[in-house]
């Protein structure tokens, strides 16, 4: 087959490298990670031309199916993805346990939903906030006070007479 210049034969030619490309899936298998929790990873080296999705159903058939293969059942640890963009292939990370069908988590096949990014937000508030002081002078005391003020001198009878009436006001 030669390659023409006619947009046909090129579509032919495009179809024919994605349909090559979109099979480029990395698979190392099944890897133990401890007695009963395995991990299987794949890449995507399909380029624009993978199937992220398709990566990722495949990777979970495939731990069903190791599973399956010894009369057991898989059940969810973790999954971790990473999107294709330029200079990357997408990834899938896939982290399960194989569990007998009699074991209690085999009825609990969720995931824990774990935040991709998180979002810090620190803002600084100013308040004025007045409370009462415990070490504030009693009445008593106060009134001492101002009549020692005023037998100084620096106080008038008159403003002696309004400060007094202002803290026996304010202690009702």
């Amino acid at each position: 087959m030669t390659l023409g210049r006619s947009p046909s034969t090129i579509v032919s030619f495009i179809v024919l490298i994605a349909s090559l490309a979109s099979g480029c899936v990395s698979n190392p298998g099944v890897t133990k990670l401890s007695p009963d929790t395995y991990l299987i990873f794949r890449e995507d080296k399909g380029g624009i031309f993978g199937n992220a999705e398709a990566m990722k159903l495949s990777v979970i058939k495939d731990a069903d199916d190791f599973a399956e293969s010894q009369g057991k059942v898989a059940i969810p640890v973790a999954s971790k993805e990473t999107p294709m963009f330029p200079g990357h292939f997408a990834t899938f990370e896939y982290q399960f346990r194989v569990v007998d069908l009699s074991d209690p988590e085999a009825k609990r096949t969720s995931l824990v939903p774990r935040p991709d990014v998180v979002i810090e937000k620190k803002e600084s508030i100013t308040a004025d906030v007045n409370t009462k002081d415990d070490k504030a002078p009693d009445l008593y005391t106060q009134l001492l006070k101002l009549d020692d003020l005023r037998k100084r001198g620096l106080l008038t009878d008159a403003e002696f007479e309004a400060q007094k009436a202002k803290l026996l006001e304010g202690s009702k």
